[in-house]
């Protein structure tokens, strides 16, 4: 992958929400790499409405399932990032990956960063087709304080490791 050529990530996508989400969205402007998703209607989130500096799709309803499937539907693969299990949303998103026969893969972000890249790089290699589109998803601010920045540097290093464009500097 990345440099043998073998697979390389199109695009990352999200649902906005705090915690995860924003941390793979912060992960893919810091690396200048694209993404995209859908987001509820008025840009909902737990805190407010997702930043304006995240260029998302709303979508017509306000509540987080509808964009939850609509985000695993329109993917080849999604990852779930949890601070142990995963539970409520995340749970969900794994049922609508089984529902759309959607590869998914839950990572716990306990266990330490390198070992996250690589098992997602892996998981990667095995799931998604070439210039595949990943969904990212999992915890909260509120249910996992600290995902957010966990997220956002697995994240970027998977892009890297996945043969996305390299960041002009380190930030």
């Amino acid at each position: 992958m990345g440099d043998d050529g073998e697979m390389k990530l199109r695009k990352i996508v999200s649902g906005g929400q705090t915690g995860a989400d924003q941390g793979a969205l912060a992960a893919c402007v810091q690396t200048g790499f694209p993404y995209g998703g859908w987001v509820p209607k008025g840009r909902r989130t737990e805190k407010g409405k997702v930043p304006e500096r995240y260029r998302m799709r709303q979508h017509w309803s306000r509540h987080y399932p509808m964009r939850t499937e609509k985000n695993v539907h329109d993917s080849d693969g999604t990852v779930i990032f949890t601070f142990g299990q995963p539970d409520g949303g995340s749970l969900l998103t794994i049922d609508f990956a089984k529902k759309h026969k959607k590869p998914w893969l839950a990572v716990d972000l306990n266990r330490p960063q390198d070992v996250a890249v690589a098992k997602i790089l892996c998981w990667l290699r095995r799931h998604l087709p070439e210039n595949g589109v990943l969904n990212v998803a999992g915890s909260r601010r509120s249910k996992a304080p600290g995902l957010h920045l966990a997220v956002k540097r697995v994240v970027r290093d998977v892009i890297r490791g996945a043969g996305g464009p390299k960041p002009d500097s380190r930030r």
